[in-house]
C-alpha cells in the first residue's frame, strides 16, 4: 500500500468503495447499519444540495451534530460539493458556535439542535439531511477540488482563550489516513469503534480509516452507559477500540462485564496513559495488541509505539508516524541530547496549512522546511527522547508547574499517584503561592471502596518523588471535570481555586 496516494481527496475513497463493495456496510450508528451504496447516494444527493445553496469552491460549511449517520453523510457531502467542513463539536455553546460561524465565515450550517438566532447562515436540520437524501438529485456540477486545497477547519482551543481554527488540506488528512493504516496495520474487514465526536480528530481519524479501508464504523454518541454499548459492539464484533484515559478507566471499572476477545487493536491517544492501566487494558481486551500513541489538531498523529515494547519502553509515546519526522529541539534549535529535555518540532506532509486567518500564531507555529514546500510544526510540547530515539512526552508547555525554582512535569506526578491502590482519576496542576510563585496541587477521584487521607497521598509522594514535587495540597472530588473528548479537563482545576 503507497503511504503517498497521490492525487487523491478525502471524498475519492467513499466513491471507490461504494463502486467496489456497494453492499457492505460502511456505518452502524447505534447498532443500525448503513451500506457504502448508501452513504455515497446520500452523501450526493446532498452534496447537490449544498451546491445549490451558495458558496463557491472552498466555501465553509459548519457541521454541528451528535454522532449519527446524518452527521457522516453530512460531513462526505460537503467535501464531494468541493466545500471545506467546520466541524463543531454538538455540545459547543451557542455564543461560542456564533463565534465559529463568524470566523470561518460559513454561509451554511448543518445541525440537528436549535439553531442561533442571528439568522446569517443557512441552516439545514436534521430532518431535511434525512428528507434530500431519501430522494434528492444526485448529479453534481464538476467540484473542481485539488489535493492541497483545504477540507477542513478544526477550532481547537487557543491560549488566549479564542478558539483557532486548524486548516486540513486534503493531502493531509489522506496521508495520515493512509500512515495510520501501516502502522496499525489495518484491513478492509475491519470493524472501528468510536465514541469520539466527528470534530474531534481522533474522532473524524476513526471515520477516515473505515471509508480508506471499506471498513465499517460502529458509532456510537456516548460510554456514560456503557452496557448496551459493550453489547452492541459484542453483536458487531468490534475490532478496533480507540480510547483515552478515562474511557478505559470506566471499562476497568466494569471488569470482567467489559470483556471484548473480538478486538484486535487497541489504541490510547489524547492523554498519556497511565502505566497501571496496561494490565488491567490486556484483561479487558485478551486478543489485542496496545498502541500508545501521541498527536496534535495541527497534524492529527506525531508517534506510536509499537505493542512489542510497551513494557520494555514504559511511558513511551515511541517514533514518528510512517512518511514523517519527529525531533525534540532545545531552545537553541540544536537537536537535544538523549535523556534532556526540549521542544517537539513535526515534519510532514500531514503537517496543517496554518490556522485560519491567524497569521502571527501561523507564524510562531510553522516554518519552512530543508525542502521546497515542506512545513515545520512546532508543538510546544516538552518531550525527551531515550538512547534509541523513543519519545516520551513530559508535559504541554502550559502545564509545566515553576516551584522553588525549578520545573514539575505534571504528568510524573500524576503516574506516583496512580500507583496508589483506589485513585480511579488524578489530575495535578499549578496554584498560585507568595512564597514558591506556583504550587503543586493534586486532584483526586477515587474507586467507591477506597479509603485514604491526604497525609497518606503525601506520604506516598514522598517517599517516591522529590520534595519539590510532592503536591502542597490535594483536593478529593467525586469526579475530575472532563471536555467533551474525555480529557480530565484542568483549566476547570485552575480556576477553582
Amino acid at each position: 500500500m503507497s503511504s503517498r496516494p497521490a492525487g487523491w481527496l478525502t471524498g475519492d475513497a467513499l466513491l471507490a468503495q461504494a463502486a467496489r463493495r456497494p453492499d457492505a456496510v460502511a456505518v452502524a450508528a447505534e447498532g443500525i447499519p448503513h451500506t457504502y451504496g448508501e452513504l455515497a447516494l446520500a452523501a450526493r444527493r446532498l452534496a447537490r444540495r449544498l451546491q445549490g445553496l451558495g458558496p463557491e469552491r472552498g466555501g465553509r460549511v459548519a457541521v454541528q451534530m451528535e454522532n449519527s449517520w446524518q452527521c457522516v453523510v453530512s460531513i462526505y457531502a460537503v467535501w464531494l460539493a468541493g466545500r471545506v467542513v467546520v466541524v463543531v463539536n454538538p455540545q459547543t455553546k451557542e455564543d461560542k458556535l456564533a463565534y465559529m460561524l463568524a470566523d470561518s465565515e460559513a454561509s451554511i450550517l448543518v445541525t440537528d439542535r436549535e439553531p442561533p438566532a442571528s439568522g446569517a447562515v443557512s441552516v439545514i436540520r436534521a430532518d431535511e439531511v434525512d428528507a434530500v437524501t431519501a430522494a434528492g438529485e444526485a448529479e453534481l456540477a464538476p467540484a473542481g477540488t485539488i489535493p492541497v486545497d483545504l477540507a477542513a477547519i478544526v477550532y481547537t482551543s487557543g491560549s488566549t482563550g479564542v478558539p483557532k481554527g486548524v486548516m486540513m488540506t486534503h493531502a493531509n488528512l489522506v496521508f495520515v489516513t493512509d500512515s495510520v493504516v501501516r502502522y496499525l496495520r489495518l484491513g478492509p474487514g475491519e470493524r472501528i469503534f468510536n465514541v469520539f465526536p466527528l470534530a474531534f480528530t481522533y474522532g473524524l481519524n476513526q471515520l477516515l480509516l473505515a471509508v480508506r479501508l471499506g471498513a465499517t464504523l460502529l458509532l456510537e454518541r456516548s460510554l456514560a452507559f456503557p452496557t448496551p454499548v459493550l453489547e452492541r459492539l459484542r453483536a458487531h464484533g468490534a475490532t478496533v477500540f480507540p480510547g483515552v484515559p478515562t474511557i478505559f478507566a470506566t471499562l476497568l471499572g466494569l471488569g470482567e462485564a467489559a470483556l471484548l476477545p473480538s478486538v484486535t487493536r487497541v489504541t490510547n491517544a489524547g492523554a498519556a496513559l497511565p502505566t497501571q492501566f496496561v494490565a488491567g487494558i490486556r484483561q479487558t481486551f485478551p486478543n489485542a495488541l496496545v498502541y500508545l500513541m501521541y498527536g496534535q489538531t495541527e497534524c492529527v498523529r506525531v508517534s506510536y509505539l509499537e505493542p512489542e515494547l510497551l513494557e520494555t519502553k514504559p511511558g513511551s509515546v515511541g517514533r514518528a508516524i510512517p512518511g514523517t519526522q519527529a525531533v525534540v529541539l532545545r531552545e537553541d534549535g540544536q537537536p537535544a541530547a538523549p535523556g534532556e529535555t526540549g521542544i517537539l518540532h513535526v515534519r510532514g506532509p500531514h503537517v496543517m496549512a496554518g490556522y485560519w486567518r491567524q497569521p502571527e500564531l501561523t507564524a510562531r507555529a510553522l516554518s519552512e522546511g530543508t525542502h521546497p514546500g515542506d512545513r515545520v510544526l512546532r508543538t510546544g510540547d516538552h518531550f525527551r527522547t531515550d538512547e534509541d530515539g523513543h519519545l516520551y512526552f513530559v508535559a504541554r508547555s502550559d502545564d509545566i508547574i515553576k516551584t522553588r525554582g525549578e520545573k514539575v512535569s505534571p504528568l510524573e506526578v500524576e503516574n506516583v499517584l496512580y500507583e496508589l491502590a483506589g485513585v480511579r482519576e488524578a489530575a495535578v496542576v499549578a496554584v498560585p503561592d507568595e512564597v514558591l510563585g506556583q504550587a503543586v496541587r493534586a486532584y483526586l477521584a477515587l474507586t467507591p471502596d477506597a479509603d485514604m487521607s491526604e497525609l497518606d497521598v503525601k506520604r506516598h509522594c514522598r517517599a517516591r518523588l522529590e520534595n519539590f514535587m510532592v503536591p502542597r495540597d490535594v483536593v478529593f472530588l467525586p469526579d475530575l471535570p472532563k471536555t467533551e473528548t474525555g480529557k480530565i479537563r484542568k483549566q476547570s482545576l485552575r480556576e477553582a481555586e
